[in-house]
């Protein structure tokens, strides 16, 4: 069932590259609730976005998909025109897809390391893991982005992670640095969606100054952090708002 759902996902994903109307049956038209604030309600808002997206010849590649009870959520490269890297958040009900919601950037780099966005680890392990390491993202999370007890980086970090934010390096010199900017405020941890050695955090704050949606893919290792992907995005004003149902 967890692999089928994640398939069905990249093939509705993928449905934006080959027009192929089939894949969309796995989304409940009558339930569907969309938090793209970007896109209309419903399937049909869904069906125009893309239609829309289809006109820009582009290119879909699922770089890394997982499923947490009712939800399946997914790494993505998309290419409309102009290269993005997205987390794409599904959640089921009754066999079907009814809720979405999802958080975009440009895709920059590689970073200092040489690393991009996408490349790194792939391999879904330590299943039997899945809630410890959900609960030690979630406390990295609130106590460490959002309490900012950075001096406790260490405690849920390896020293030389492998960092993919285009704009640090690996280890916890790079990340220490940048959370002491003050450019950076995580606000809220709205979501912890975890598979094995996997697990995508979804927060909400402010960056230089704007309302912002964070998503971090963390991979663990051994009860820490080994790995980091991430995508950031602007949240809309709600004057620009296309439904009413929010990012979050």
């Amino acid at each position: 069932m967890t692999a089928d759902r994640i398939e069905q996902i990249r093939a509705l994903l993928k449905s934006i590259e080959t027009g192929d109307p089939g894949p969309i049956a796995v989304v409940n038209e009558a339930k569907y609730i969309q938090h793209n604030p970007q896109t209309h309600e419903g399937s049909e808002g869904l069906a125009t976005l893309f239609a829309s997206l289809a006109k820009t010849e582009p290119r879909v590649n699922m770089v890394r998909g997982f499923a947490d009870g009712d939800y399946v959520f997914a790494q993505m490269e998309y290419d409309f025109s102009s290269r993005k890297i997205c987390f794409e958040v599904f959640r089921f009900e009754d066999g079907q897809a009814v809720e979405h919601w999802d958080n975009i950037q440009d895709r920059l780099g590689p970073n200092g390391s040489g690393r991009s966005m996408v490349d790194g680890s792939v391999k879904v392990q330590d299943l039997g893991k899945t809630e410890a390491n959900r609960m030690l993202a979630r406390a990295f999370v609130t106590e460490v982005l959002i309490g900012g007890d950075v001096e406790r980086l260490e405690a849920f970090i390896w020293t030389d992670y492998a960092e993919h934010n285009p704009l640090l390096v690996d280890g916890v010199v790079s990340l220490r640095a940048a959370l002491g900017t003050g450019d950076i405020q995580y606000q809220t941890l709205h979501r912890v969606l975890a598979q094995g050695n996997f697990v995508l955090t979804v927060s909400e704050g402010v960056k230089e100054g704007a309302h912002s949606a964070f998503y971090d893919l963390f991979r663990l290792k051994d009860g820490k952090i080994a790995e980091h992907w991430d995508t950031t995005e602007r949240v809309v004003p709600q004057s620009e708002w296309k439904n009413t149902n929010g990012k979050f």
